[in-house]
């Protein structure tokens, strides 16, 4: 990944970090730890961030199901639309010097307490403990957020009524509307094409769907 995607110049590196996102089918809590491995492993921060925007929001199940659903032109604008806004994103990001805002230990690889670099070469046992390692470090510091989270989501996944939905985010504010809503709503892009669906036949327009 480092050797894909490290090298590259800023704008180059951003379109192939998302599309390498596009060909892993993450949701957004299993792409924050590749994030991790990847700013760890010297990717540029604004690659890296295209990567995390692109790999949740347009994935292989998605797409199949939103081609199964409407067809191959509302498929092919949604994944054009996803790599532009996730290459978009992730340039101007890495411009504004967002690296001083990062975790000290995002940065660092260590085995038993002590940084390693793992392009040297590394036996497999030495690869299983560090995953064991940085699974449990990284557990220690998210999970209170991640319950949260989760929580927060799930609350309102069963709470927001669709019909509510489809009478208020219409108009002029119908797209912000939608964002906003989808934000909290814990679900990846696969997990919400049914409720997208149901709006559709209520009649929402595409344009706010894809945004939610």
């Amino acid at each position: 990944t480092r050797a894909l995607l490290g090298g590259r110049r800023q704008g180059v590196g951003n379109v192939a970090a998302a599309g390498l996102g596009v060909v892993t089918p993450f949701c957004s809590c299993s792409a924050v730890p590749v994030f991790m491995g990847f700013v760890a492993a010297g990717v540029p921060l604004g690659v890296t961030l295209s990567f995390l925007i692109a790999s949740p929001m347009v994935n292989e199940v998605a797409i199949v199901l939103l081609f199964g659903l409407f067809g191959w032109k509302i498929t092919a604008l949604y994944i054009a639309s996803g790599l532009v806004i996730a290459t978009v994103a992730g340039t101007v990001l890495g411009r504004m010097g967002l690296e001083r805002w990062v975790e000290p230990f995002v940065f660092e690889t260590t085995l038993r307490g002590k940084p390693v670099d793992p392009s040297r070469g590394m036996s497999w046992d030495d690869r299983l403990e560090m995953a064991r390692e940085e699974v449990v470090s990284i557990l220690r510091k998210v999970w209170p957020y991640l319950l949260v989270g989760v929580g927060v989501g799930a609350a309102i996944h069963g709470w927001a009524p669709e019909a509510w939905f489809a009478e208020h985010a219409t108009g002029p504010l119908g797209v912000p509307i939608a964002v906003l809503l989808g934000i909290p709503l814990y679900s990846n892009a696969a997990g919400v094409m049914p409720l997208v669906e149901v709006l559709y036949d209520k009649g929402m327009p595409m344009g706010t769907l894809l945004a939610f």
